[in-house]
């Protein structure tokens, strides 16, 4: 049986369907591997399932020169933690898990835009510190989403789902901007540059894939665009918003709040960030259900079992 290095601690069924497949070392741990265990598993293992934080960097596959590992069977769908050039220069595949997680986290999404707007954590903060004296006319108000205009930043799998969502569920007119024109099952209108569709939405949701094209994609020039009384949502991946530039976004009044699942420097939160009342704080929820995590794991196994056998990957990343 092909020797199969399991990083992290996974749900117990996707563990038992890899061990029934392969000879399975599995690192229960939530932390994340260090420079030498990433080096050791490559020269160790045929295969290893690696996820978020796990950071396969060019420095980790130039110091093995010819590695046994031949696929990382990433669990999940962002991969920006794996140098894909890397790998493939050094021989090694690498795969992901994309559907499993499409609609966890669209509807953290939702759940950021509801939260966001109507100010949901700052109310109850305030009920938690029993500092709440009471219903009253003018108290907190918020943005009604309902009826409004949605930008997505990112058009895929994930976009699509939060667009449907709000617009079948809220009402709200859809704009987007994306590589490419979207057939979807609903109105949406493609924007020509984000600079142009920052200034048309009330809330902004980025959805893009991580990486270094999407690095500071959302920055203060796009901040800046955004009208005063809209909000932010990322459940993309960190980097893609510059966190300073939104932290002074914020501070200025540039945009009425934020909602956030991800972060730059994750697990690091700014104290910035952490102050501001206008700012929801998620800790990167987006497909914390069992059974998304149990899907996402069964298709890393399903892309072990079809290289085992010498099948093209169900969902080849390289």
């Amino acid at each position: 049986m092909l020797k199969l290095l399991i990083t992290r601690n996974l749900p117990e069924s996707v563990i038992e369907k890899a061990r029934s497949e392969f000879d399975v070392t599995y690192r229960d741990s939530p932390e994340v591997m260090s420079y030498d265990e990433m080096v050791q598993s490559l020269q160790a293992y045929d295969l290893v399932l690696p996820t978020l934080g796990d950071a396969y960097s060019a420095d980790v596959f130039g110091a093995v020169e010819a590695p046994r590992t031949k696929l990382l069977a990433n669990f999940g769908v962002g991969y920006n933690h794996i140098d894909v050039a890397a790998a493939a220069k050094a021989g090694v595949a690498v795969s992901n898990t994309p559907g499993a997680v499409t609609d966890a986290t669209a509807d953290i999404a939702l759940m950021l835009m509801l939260m966001t707007s109507r100010r949901a954590g700052q109310g109850e903060r305030l009920v938690r510190k029993g500092d709440w004296d009471g219903w009253h006319p003018v108290q907190m108000l918020g943005l009604h989403m309902s009826g409004k205009t949605l930008g997505i930043v990112g058009m895929g799998r994930i976009g699509q789902a939060i667009a449907q969502r709000a617009h079948f569920g809220f009402g709200m007119a859809i704009k987007y901007v994306n590589r490419s024109q979207k057939d979807v099952s609903f109105p949406a209108e493609q924007v020509a540059d984000l600079h142009a569709l920052a200034q048309a939405v009330d809330i902004l949701v980025v959805a893009v894939p991580g990486g270094g094209e999407t690095r500071h994609m959302i920055n203060a020039e796009v901040l800046s665009a955004m009208q005063p009384h809209a909000h932010l949502v990322n459940i993309a991946r960190g980097d893609v918003v510059n966190e300073a530039d939104l932290i002074a976004a914020l501070r200025d009044g540039a945009i009425a709040g934020a909602g956030l699942d991800v972060y730059e420097f994750e697990p690091k939160v700014p104290q910035a960030l952490i102050d501001m009342e206008n700012v929801t704080l998620l800790p990167h929820l987006g497909t914390a259900a069992l059974e998304v995590r149990e899907d996402m794991g069964r298709m890393a196994v399903v892309n072990l079992i079809a290289f085992a056998k010498g099948q093209p990957l169900p969902n080849a990343v390289t």
